[in-house]
């Protein structure tokens, strides 16, 4: 059932108060708010909303506790697009201006600034292509029927190597010949523009095959390296202090592969993607709600960034400040690149 204007602005108030202070919000704190209606009228709007599924009541005469439901509605109602105010902008960048070049140092302190910003944990992983690209490839014989073939990938910057059969016998000067032709065609190229080229290969297409498999192996959709700053302001809350809870989530976070997760294939999509307890693919997760931006260039190297909290978070600063945060790192990494 749509909600009414009255009954919208009720649930935003349940919803804005239990997030300040996390008590049950009571008819009678709704009533000192904007809404001006008859305590009677506010019993029965709650009452419609809690058959609704917006909010739940620990007994009958306790206030009104947002569900899930009621946090997917308020975070809607922000939008995407929330924006943090100048001055929280500006003491920002100030701090983001003295981390330095080195990207490290700056990732760190940037997920250290949000987390106390936010007063919840925050994460930023490293940036990391989509695509890996050849930049070298070298051929090194191991026997006549049997060489070694060494792969040098950028973004990421990785070597992989694998032996390979040799379809008649060779000597290293015709390794070392071919691994330069090869070389020279393919460099700059991802997997699939290698594997594109499979067919018009010759009597190089089972090298080709080889090198196309093993650059397509590397365009999984993993994140870089985390860096997650602030987990105890998490559990010092009151939704997770001397609860079985805080056990889950260490068990969780202890993961390599927990924020992968978490997120799927969608982790470095564009735009603001907000996650909210039972939405979490993770059951260690749906006691939280994660607000998850991502930066970099376009068509090169992607990061995360991003708000880890109970349900019961500033929803509005989370987004604004990620917003923001995700809008400074990409710029860093635009100045950085190569022209």
């Amino acid at each position: 059932m749509e909600l009414t204007a009255r009954r919208e602005a009720i649930l935003r108030t349940i919803v804005t108060e239990y997030v300040a202070t996390g008590i049950p919000v009571a008819s009678k704190t709704i009533s000192l708010t904007d809404v001006r209606v008859s305590a009677a009228t506010i019993r029965n709007d709650v009452t419609a909303l809690e058959e609704d599924g917006y909010v739940t009541r620990p007994h009958t005469s306790a206030g009104s506790v947002p569900t899930d439901r009621a946090y997917r509605f308020y975070v809607e109602s922000i939008g995407r697009d929330a924006q943090l105010p100048l001055a929280d902008q500006l003491l920002i960048a100030g701090v983001c201006h003295d981390a330095g070049d080195e990207l490290d140092k700056r990732l760190r302190l940037i997920a250290t600034l949000l987390a106390h910003f936010v007063h919840n944990a925050a994460l930023v992983t490293q940036p990391k292509a989509a695509k890996a690209t050849l930049r070298h490839l070298h051929l090194v014989s191991l026997h006549d029927m049997l060489a070694l073939l060494i792969l040098v990938m950028c973004e990421p910057a990785v070597v992989r190597q694998k032996t390979v059969p040799l379809p008649v016998p060779h000597t290293q000067d015709q390794l070392t010949e071919l691994s330069n032709r090869l070389g020279a065609r393919f460099s700059g190229m991802s997997g699939n523009d290698v594997a594109a080229e499979v067919a018009q290969a010759g009597p190089d297409r089972d090298f080709v095959t080889q090198i196309a498999s093993m650059m397509r192996a590397e365009d999984r959709p993993e994140l870089g390296r985390a860096y997650l700053e602030g987990l105890h302001l998490v559990l010092s809350q009151p939704e997770f202090a001397k609860s079985q809870r805080t056990l889950t989530l260490l068990r969780l976070i202890e993961r390599e592969d927990w924020l992968e997760t978490a997120l799927g294939s969608e982790s470095v999509e564009q735009g603001i993607r907000v996650i909210i307890g039972q939405e979490n693919r993770d059951e260690a997760l749906q006691d939280l709600s994660l607000v998850i931006g991502n930066y970099g260039l376009t068509g090169h190297s992607r990061g995360v960034i991003g708000v880890v909290g109970p349900k019961r978070m500033d929803y509005t600063k989370a987004i604004s400040s990620v917003n923001y945060l995700s809008l400074l790192l990409s710029e860093s990494l635009s100045d950085s690149a190569p022209q």
